[in-house]
């Protein structure tokens, strides 16, 4: 489950630069579930030709994101709002204003990511 979740999201962030093609044949094959050799009779190529071209798209994907580290920053900007939201609940409740100096550090924590 981890691997297809992490195949997601590159692709969210980086799916758009393949090509028309690669993106089709991944997405049957990633997200349709499509078997290499349905994929292959699909699109008219070899099975073998099918597994090489998941295989570059999953290298071009994870290097772009080796590059420009997009679904790093969104996954550490999504925990650090998690511990704003959890730090605002423990102020509603406490007032305390330890609270708010770490929501304003996160704060900052995000706008430099």
């Amino acid at each position: 489950m981890e691997k297809f979740v992490e195949r997601a999201l590159l692709y969210d962030f980086y799916g758009e630069l393949l090509t028309e093609h690669q993106k089709r044949i991944y997405q049957d094959v990633v997200f349709n579930d499509l078997s290499l050799s349905e994929a292959a009779e699909q699109e008219n190529i070899s099975r073998q030709g099918i597994h090489d071209l998941i295989r570059r798209c999953d290298r071009a994907l994870e290097e772009y994101e080796r590059k420009l580290g997009l679904v790093r920053k969104f996954e550490e900007t999504q925990k650090l709002v998690g511990e704003i939201h959890r730090l605002a609940q423990e102020f509603d409740a406490t007032r305390d204003e330890a609270c708010v100096k770490r929501i304003e550090q996160i704060s900052r924590q995000i706008g430099e990511l």
